[in-house]
């Protein structure tokens, strides 16, 4: 009698980090599209996310340290340079772009622009050799290419310039959770933790994204009444409340996923992945007045099978693996994302970074 009460605890916990993790990934979706119809300085905002990660991030190292007694990695400055920067820029870019993009598109194609993210993530692993070559692959990039032309074919909604902002973002965030994956991999790093590797990545996240933030906004940003040239109180503290609110969103994503895959597998984030795009289209189908044809539906469901096979396949390899990826135990003093432990395993790519470590943004 006990397995089964063992069984339902589990699978209802597993239900409320699943609830959980859509609350912050189609929240802050939401959001940015919701806060560039009146505040449009997309850059901007993303600073303001990033500086709220970093400190949030700061915090739950030094509570994480305190909690367990053992201080927490901190990198030298060569390391920090040459191995982190890299991922820092792509990152920043690819989020950067993705909230720039709300200018311009609706959430429902920012979202199918979007998957298309899982098709770079594929070059670049075969390019890293990350990911064994397979033929089954060929058909996961019809697939899902197939599905994001018929969905922008004729569509009543489409701007080209937004489209080209996410299409751009898709191909860096390739590149970026290519370079997360081999940053995460180096044991000698100790980045393994994806608190630490969020607080060593936001600095440089910053210091990539600022210059095309004075190029494109800081002028204009300092002569809006948004922020520098109120002339009350008030709207000045709603603008900052709401930044805020956005940032605590963004942390909380990467925490909600992190919490996910420690507490279930990748493979049930992936899986919750693919939902959580049906649930966004439908809500911004509702809630939004985004309009799709039957052909954008046909277009959305045909790439949702590419990811969906993707997500098979990789499930179905990894079996055939030597198990490489150490699970938590729910006693564990500390939370920790599954560790690649094998040298020769290193084509095995967690499904999990073929999805949203987004931020996010």
């Amino acid at each position: 009698m006990a397995w089964p009460v063992q069984f339902f605890f589990r699978g209802l916990r597993t239900v409320g980090l699943v609830l959980l993790y859509y609350v912050f990934s189609i929240g802050i979706t939401f959001y940015n599209k919701w806060l560039m119809k009146g505040f449009h300085y997309p850059l901007f905002m993303t600073l303001v996310h990033l500086g709220i990660n970093f400190c949030l991030s700061a915090l739950t190292r030094r509570v994480m340290q305190c909690w367990t007694g053992k201080p927490r990695i901190i990198l030298s400055w060569e390391d920090y340079l040459r191995k982190v920067a890299p991922t820092a820029l792509a990152t920043a870019l690819d989020i950067g772009l993705s909230n720039w993009s709300f200018l311009f598109i609706t959430i429902s194609l920012y979202t199918m622009t979007k998957s298309s993210a899982v098709l770079f993530i594929l070059f670049f692993s075969l390019v890293f050799k990350l990911e064994e070559p397979n033929p089954f692959l060929i058909l996961v990039v019809l697939l899902i290419s197939s599905g994001l032309f018929m969905f922008t074919f004729e569509s009543t909604q489409f701007n080209m310039e937004g489209f080209v902002m996410v299409l751009l973002a898709s191909f860096i965030g390739g590149i970026r959770w290519t370079l997360t994956q081999v940053l995460m991999q180096k044991s000698e790093l100790g980045l393994q933790n994806p608190i630490d590797a969020m607080y060593h990545l936001q600095p440089l996240m910053f210091l990539g994204l600022f210059p095309l933030f004075l190029y494109n906004e800081a002028l204009s940003l300092s002569a809006s009444e948004k922020l520098f040239r109120v002339t009350e109180l008030s709207p000045l503290l709603y603008s900052l409340m709401t930044l805020s609110a956005g940032g605590t969103l963004a942390f909380g994503l990467g925490f909600s996923e992190f919490l996910l895959v420690s507490r279930t597998s990748s493979l049930t984030l992936s899986i919750s992945g693919i939902f959580k795009e049906v649930c966004t289209l439908l809500l911004a189908a509702s809630l939004m007045g985004d309009r799709m044809s039957k052909l954008n539906w046909l277009g959305f469901a045909v790439c949702v099978c590419g990811i969906s096979l993707h997500v098979g396949l990789k499930t179905y390899y990894s079996k055939n693996k030597v198990p490489s990826v150490r699970q938590l135990s729910s006693k564990s003093s500390e939370l920790q994302l599954p560790l690649l432990q094998q040298n020769e395993d290193k084509c095995e790519d967690s499904a999990a970074d073929d999805y949203n470590f987004e931020e996010e943004e």
